[in-house]
């Protein structure tokens, strides 16, 4: 289905980006990944599905890291047609003792680098007449929890900067839209149920099973094959009237 066209699909070396990128991948997108830590293993997996494969180690905190990597998107695949806003990180804290630093970088990572990403790659798609802009937000984007002010600020964030643009392009074929899942066992997830078993002295499949409790009614993790998936709807032609959504991957998180 999407033969021929070129994703970017940024903190794609792990997790919910790396499944995205193999769903679109499996459709025939080429791919360009961006991320840290192992490069060559999710770089071999894409490219075992017979496309184009290409990286660059942009760090989504940097203004001028983006636009090298979109600039690359030019010069070797010919643009993006595909945008996925991913790359995010977290820090839990009280706000009186949550680091300056950490809420800078979160707000960064989580949200402008949507909006540096979005303003390069969107010309292009206008030009070409097709495009899909695709901001992996949270359920925190649409509900709040204590502790993590600066995650919640930024995913609210990029919500309404979903939004926005999706109105901005409302009449033209490119479509914006946010999807906003629940608990997925990703690193950083994995990292939030380890200090769960470690505080409360208990096995990691109770700690989990703990985590989910607290917020997912279906007890069930959302797996990054899955919103590999809702990106490929998104992405084909059923969804050109799905336009400015937050779309909610959530166990039924957000239903109460």
């Amino acid at each position: 289905m999407l033969k021929g066209k070129t994703a970017l699909v940024t903190g794609s070396t792990s997790g919910i980006g790396l499944g995205v990128a193999l769903a679109l991948a499996r459709e025939g997108a080429n791919l360009i990944l961006n991320g840290f830590g192992d490069v060559e293993g999710p770089k071999a997996e894409v490219a075992a599905l017979g496309v184009k494969v290409g990286y660059h180690g942009a760090d989504m905190s940097k203004p001028a890291d983006i636009a090298a990597m979109v600039a690359y998107a030019d010069a070797e695949f010919g643009g993006i047609d595909i945008l996925v806003n991913n790359a995010g990180i977290q820090h839990v804290a009280p706000v009186q003792d949550f680091p300056v630093e950490k809420w800078d970088a979160i707000i960064a990572i989580n949200l402008s680098s949507a909006f540096h990403t979005t303003r390069l790659a969107l010309p292009g798609m206008l030009k070409k007449n097709w495009g899909r802009i695709i901001n992996v937000a949270s359920a925190h984007g649409l509900v709040a929890s204590a502790q993590k002010s600066a995650y919640v600020a930024a995913k609210h964030g990029l919500v309404g900067f979903t939004k926005s643009i999706a109105l901005e392009t409302a009449t033209s074929p490119v479509t914006v839209n946010a999807i906003c899942p629940g608990w997925v066992l990703t690193p950083l997830v994995q990292k939030q149920v380890d200090a769960l078993a470690a505080k409360d002295g208990v096995s990691n499949d109770e700690a989990k099973r703990r985590l989910l409790a607290e917020k997912q009614p279906s007890l069930q993790f959302t797996t990054p094959d899955e919103l590999g998936a809702l990106t490929v709807f998104l992405c084909s032609d059923a969804a050109i009237n799905v336009r400015g959504q937050a779309w909610a991957m959530d166990g039924g998180w957000t239903a109460v």
